[in-house]
C-alpha cells in the first residue's frame, strides 16, 4: 500500500513539475568513494546561484527515488553531505563511469535542479583467489613443457587499481606464464621447466602472488603444493658393506645378534625391500636366521667357543623392482664366566671377648675357581663398616683377624659376610656369612641419667614417705650391669644424713626417714652411689638437692599492740582528729614463707564500725570520718590478722582507744575498760545463748506459717465448693495488676534492715498472685473476715520483714 502511495505521489510530482513554468539547471561532482559520513560534496547553493533564504523558504530537499539517499542538504550551510558510506564496487560493480542521479526540489515558485555525482574508484580491495590453496599430483618422470592451470583472482577494483600481474615464487622447476582469452581475461598457466626428482624433493611449496596497480599497491595469495610421485629408478643400498657382531657361548635362542640396514630412495612399492641369508651352509642356517622385514639377525642354535669362534654370514637385500644389494656379517663368539669361586670354611671362632687385642684370627677360608686366565683369578672382600678385615696368606687361603679392639657396648654381635669376586666379565661371585658373638667384660661404670638431682618434699611429711627415685644405667651386660644404690655417708647440721632419708638398694628410690620441718631445716644436700656386680666392681656418684616446701602450719603472731593480762593499753585520739587519722598500726608476723607468709588485716568487730578502718595490707587503723563530741570515749576494736595459705589461719588482737582531749578525762573512762574484760568473758555464752534464741524463733515461725498454709488451704475448699461469685480484690495501697496501673506483673518484695549497719540489703522473692475474693452480699461475717485480713496485710510494723506487692 504504501508503495502504491509513492508511486501516486511521484506521478503527481512528475505533472506538477511539467505543468508548473520552473527555471531547470544541472550541476556534477566528483568525489571519491568511501569518504566518511557528514563529507562534503559541494556548496550547491554557489554552484546553482541560490541563495540560503532561498533553500529555507523553498524547503530545498533532496530527490532521488530510490531507497537509499546516499547525499543529504544542509540547508543552513548550503551544501550536500554523505549521509551513507558509498561503495563503488556494490554500487556499480564493474559499470564504469559510476555516478548517483538526484534532484533538488524548491517550492514556491516549485524549482527543480538536477545533480549527478560521479563516484570514482579508490584501491580499497584485495586481489583475492577463491581458494587459498591449490594442489598438484605431478609424476617425476613429467616431460618438461608440461602446462598447469591455476586460477585466476578477482580484484573488483577498475583500471589501474584493478589486477595487474602475477607473480610465482619459491621455486626452480616452474615458470608462470599468463595468456589472453577470448573474453579479454587473463588465463595463468604453470609450465615444467626442470625435471622433477622425489628422491631430492617430495613435496614443493609454491606460492602465487596477484597484484594490483593502486596506490598503494594490495596484493592477494594462493598456496600450491605439489607432491612429486615415485617412480622405481633406485637400488637398494646397504649402510655398510661389511657388519660385525659378538655374542657369548652361553645365549639363549631368539637372542638378537645384530641387525642390518638398506634403504631406498624409492618409495611406496618402489621401496618396499626383502632381506635374506644367501648361502649353501646348512649348519650356519641351523644357527642363524635374518627378519626378511627389518634385518635383524637371530640365533636360532646353541653356540659353542670351543666348537667355533666366529662365523661369516652373507644377507642379501632385494626390492620389488628385482634391484638388489649384498652385505657380509662376521659373528666372533666370546668366551663367558660361567663358573663362581667356591668358599670353604676352614675354621672360625664362635665367640670373642671384647677386649680382644687387634688382628686376632676369627676364621681361616680356602677359595678356589675352575675357570682359566681372569676368569679364574679371585678377590675377596668384606663390609668396610665393621672392625675386621681379611688377609691374603697363601694361595687360596684367606684369614679373618679383628682390625680394632671390639666394644660389646656398640655392638654384641657381627654377621660378618665374605665375598669373593673373580676377575670375569661379567664377574661371578660367591659369599658366606660368620655369626661371631662379642663377649661382656665389666669395663662401663653405671651413668646417672642426670648430672645432679633436685627434689622437694612438703614440711610435716610421713616418715617412710617416698621422695623421688635415682636411676642408673650400665652400659655392660647380666651381672655386669646390675646396679646397686648406696647412700654415701655424710651429716646435715652435724646430724647423719641416713636419719634424714634412705635409699633403697634394688629401685633407687629416696624415702624420708623422719618428718621434716621447714622452719628447722630448709634444704640440704646428700651424695648416692651406684655400684655395679662387676669384678672389680665399678661406680659412680650423684648429688641429690632436697628442698623442703613449707605448709602454712603457724599462725600469724601479733608483735604490737602487745597483749597483757593484767594491764590496760590504749590508744588515744583527739577529739578534732581529722578524717584519716593514724591511730596505731597493728603489727604481726608469719614464721612461714612465700604465700603462706602473706598477711592481710580485717577489722572484725569495733564499738563504732563508722569510725574506724584497718588497711587489709599494712594493719594501719585510722579514723574514716570527723570525730565528733557525741562518740564515745571508750572505743573497742577487735583486728583478725589472716595469712594467705591453704587452709588460711589467723590471729586476733583487741585494741583499746580512747576518744578524748586530755589524759584526765582518759583516765575517768580508764576504769571502764578493765570491765570489758568481762564482757570477752561472757562473750562466749552470749552467742550460745543468742543461737538458741533464734532457732527457738525459727522453728516457732516455721510452725506458724505451715499452720497458715494450711488453714488458707482449708477455706479454699470450702469456698470452692459454695456458689458464690467471685471477683478480684486489690488492697487500697497498691497498684492494679492488670495492665491498668504503672507496673504490668507482680512482685514481693522482702526489706530487711539491722541496727549495726547503714546498709539496707533487699531480697527479692517470687511473683506473687492476685487475691481473689468470694463476695455474698447477704452475709456480713463475710465481709468482716475480709477487712480483718486486709488490716493484718497493712500493718507497717511487722518484727521480721515487710511485704509488698507492685
Amino acid at each position: 500500500m504504501s508503495s502504491v502511495r509513492t508511486m501516486a505521489r511521484q506521478v503527481l510530482l512528475f505533472f506538477s513539475l511539467v505543468c508548473l513554468s520552473c527555471v531547470l539547471g544541472q550541476v556534477t561532482y566528483s568525489i571519491p568513494e568511501e569518504m566518511t559520513k557528514g563529507s562534503v560534496v559541494g556548496n550547491i547553493a554557489n554552484d546553482l546561484g541560490l541563495d540560503l533564504k532561498r533553500l529555507k523558504l523553498g524547503k530545498a530537499r533532496v530527490y532521488t527515488g530510490g531507497s537509499v539517499e546516499y547525499i543529504g542538504l544542509n540547508k543552513d550551510r548550503g551544501v550536500l553531505l554523505i549521509q551513507e558510506r558509498i561503495d563503488r564496487e556494490a554500487l556499480c560493480g564493474e559499470t564504469t563511469p559510476c555516478a548517483l542521479h538526484f534532484q533538488l526540489i524548491l517550492e514556491n515558485p516549485m524549482e527543480l535542479f538536477r545533480v549527478t555525482v560521479e563516484i570514482t574508484d579508490i584501491n580499497d580491495n584485495t586481489p583475492s583467489f577463491t581458494n587459498a590453496e591449490k594442489r598438484f599430483e605431478i609424476s617425476e618422470s613429467a616431460v618438461i613443457g608440461s602446462k598447469f592451470v591455476l586460477e585466476k583472482a578477482v580484484d573488483p577494483d577498475i583500471g589501474m587499481n584493478g589486477l595487474q600481474r602475477y607473480v610465482l615464487s619459491s621455486t626452480d622447476n616452474f615458470v608462470l606464464k599468463a595468456g589472453s582469452q577470448a573474453d579479454r581475461s587473463k588465463r595463468v598457466e604453470m609450465v615444467l621447466q626442470k625435471p622433477l626428482d622425489r628422491e631430492k624433493q617430495e613435496y614443493i611449496s609454491l606460492l602465487l602472488t596477484a597484484v594490483d596497480g593502486g596506490e598503494p599497491q594490495m596484493s592477494g595469495t594462493m598456496q600450491i603444493f605439489v607432491h612429486v610421485l615415485d617412480v622405481n629408478d633406485n637400488a637398494p643400498t646397504f649402510a655398510k658393506p661389511l657388519y660385525r657382531a659378538k655374542i657369548q657361548e652361553n645365549s639363549p635362542r631368539g637372542t638378537s645378534v645384530t641387525t642390518v640396514s638398506a634403504s631406498d630412495k624409492d618409495i611406496g612399492s618402489n621401496g618396499e625391500l626383502s632381506y635374506l641369508i644367501s648361502t649353501s651352509d646348512r649348519h650356519l642356517t641351523e644357527l642363524f636366521k635374518v627378519d626378511p622385514e627389518t634385518g635383524e639377525i637371530i640365533l636360532i642354535g646353541e653356540l659353542d667357543y670351543e666348537k667355533a669362534k666366529l662365523y661369516e654370514i652373507d644377507v642379501d637385500v632385494v626390492d620389488s623392482g628385482g634391484l638388489s644389494d649384498s652385505s657380509k656379517v662376521i659373528v666372533d663368539v666370546i668366551d663367558i664366566n660361567d663358573n663362581n669361586p667356591l668358599i670353604n670354611v676352614v675354621s672360625k671362632s664362635d665367640s670373642i671377648l671384647e677386649d680382644s687385642p687387634p688382628s686376632t684370627v676369627i676364621a681361616m677360608l680356602s677359595v678356589n675357581d675352575p675357570d682359566s686366565e681372569n676368569n679364574g683369578e679371585v678377590k675377596c672382600n668384606i663390609d668396610e663398616n665393621i672392625p675386621f678385615k681379611i688377609q691374603t696368606t697363601l694361595n687360596g687361603f684367606y684369614t679373618l683377624v679383628t682390625e680394632v679392639t671390639l666394644d660389646r657396648e656398640v655392638a654384641s654381635q657381627y654377621n660378618i659376610t665374605v665375598t669373593c669376586s673373580d676377575e670375569g666379565v661379567p664377574s661371578l661371585s660367591s659369599s658366606v656369612t660368620l655369626t661371631l658373638q662379642i663377649s661382656d667384660v665389666n669395663d662401663n661404670a653405671p651413668v646417672f641419667d642426670r648430672s645432679s638431682y633436685e627434689a622437694s618434699i612438703v614440711e610435716n611429711n610421713t616418715p617412710g614417705l617416698s621422695i623421688f627415685t635415682v636411676r642408673a644405667r650400665d652400659a655392660d651386660w647380666k651381672q655386669n650391669a646390675r646396679v646397686s644404690y648406696i647412700l654415701e655417708d655424710s651429716s646435715v647440721n652435724g646430724v647423719p644424713v641416713s636419719s634424714y632419708v634412705s635409699v633403697s638398694a634394688d629401685s633407687g628410690v629416696i624415702n624420708a626417714v623422719r618428718s621434716f620441718d621447714y622452719e628447722q631445716i630448709k634444704d640440704f644436700q646428700f651424695r648416692v652411689r651406684a655400684q655395679d656386680g662387676g669384678s672389680p666392681p665399678l661406680s659412680s656418684n650423684v648429688t641429690v638437692r632436697m628442698a623442703i616446701q613449707d605448709q602454712n602450719d603457724n599462725p600469724p603472731q601479733v608483735l604490737y599492740p602487745v597483749q597483757t593480762g593484767g594491764s590496760v593499753v590504749a590508744e588515744m585520739v583527739p577529739r578534732a582528729a581529722d578524717v584519716g587519722y593514724l591511730v596505731t598500726k597493728v603489727v604481726a608476723v608469719d614464721v612461714d614463707s612465700g604465700q603462706n607468709a602473706w598477711l592481710s588485716y580485717k577489722l572484725q568487730r569495733a564499738t563504732d564500725r563508722a569510725l574506724f578502718e584497718v588497711g587489709s595490707q599494712n594493719g594501719e587503723i585510722r579514723t574514716i570520718r570527723q570525730v565528733s563530741d557525741k562518740d564515745a570515749v571508750k572505743q573497742r576494736l577487735t583486728v583478725i590478722v589472716e595469712d594467705n595459705g591453704q587452709p588460711s589461719r589467723s590471729a586476733t588482737v583487741i585494741v583499746n582507744v580512747a576518744v578524748a582531749d586530755s589524759f584526765p578525762e582518759v583516765l575517768s573512762e580508764f576504769t571502764d575498760f578493765t570491765q570489758d574484760k568481762e564482757y570477752n568473758d561472757n562473750l562466749t555464752f552470749y552467742l550460745v545463748l543468742a543461737l538458741a534464741v533464734v532457732s527457738f524463733l525459727f522453728i516457732t515461725c516455721l510452725v506458724v506459717i505451715i499452720s497458715v498454709k494450711i488453714y488458707r488451704w482449708r477455706q479454699s475448699r470450702i469456698l470452692y465448693h459454695s456458689s458464690l461469685p467471685v471477683i478480684p480484690y486489690y488492697p487500697p495501697r497498691y497498684s492494679d495488676t492488670l495492665g491498668t496501673g504503672t507496673l504490668q506483673h507482680v512482685y514481693n518484695y522482702e526489706v530487711c534492715r539491722t541496727t549495726d549497719s547503714r546498709k539496707s540489703d533487699c531480697k527479692f522473692g517470687r511473683g506473687g498472685s492476685q487475691n481473689v475474693l468470694i463476695m455474698d452480699p447477704s452475709s456480713t461475717g463475710t465481709m468482716q473476715r475480709i477487712q480483718s485480713e486486709k488490716s493484718i496485710l497493712d500493718e507497717p510494723d511487722s518484727p521480721l520483714e515487710v511485704r509488698k506487692n507492685k
